[in-house]
């Protein structure tokens, strides 16, 4: 275990990343026509992990349908990211942000070197199931 900069336990993600893309999602003002831009996505980032470490997912609706089309990663012991306002020209920075969150010691995606998108596009960070929260002295509930 090794403690992160939110002064939470964390274990180094084990397993590879994974990079899951809804394949429904769609900009609310995309007409509703097939393929959605969200399998276009999910197509792209397919064809940009070919020959890496990261596993991409497809699945129906991540709930972020107003700021879509979204996209999730993870590894086992990191915290999940959640990103909207894509497109399939950022289907490399999703795996190029996967391999960078594989490498994080502390499970989480560090801000410097990750792809501006990813930055941008950043909706929540949700911590992994066995997070304990070492200091929350002083923070309201």
């Amino acid at each position: 275990m090794t403690k992160s900069v939110d002064n939470a336990v964390t274990t180094k993600p084990a397993a590879a990343p994974v990079v899951y893309v809804c394949i429904t999602c769609k900009r609310p003002e995309d007409a509703d026509t097939e393929p959605r831009p969200g399998a276009i996505l999910a197509a792209a980032t397919m064809r940009a992990a070919d020959g890496t470490e990261v596993e991409v997912r497809r699945l129906r609706c991540l709930a972020n349908c107003t700021r879509g089309p979204s996209a999730a990663m993870r590894c086992d012991g990191s915290w999940t990211y959640l990103f909207g306002g894509l497109d399939e020209s950022c289907a490399g920075a999703l795996i190029e942000g996967a391999r960078l969150l594989a490498r994080a010691a502390d499970g989480i995606l560090p801000w410097r070197g990750r792809p501006e998108v990813l930055k941008r596009g950043l909706i929540a960070r949700v911590p992994p199931i066995d997070f304990i929260a070492l200091d929350c002295e002083g923070v309201d509930e």
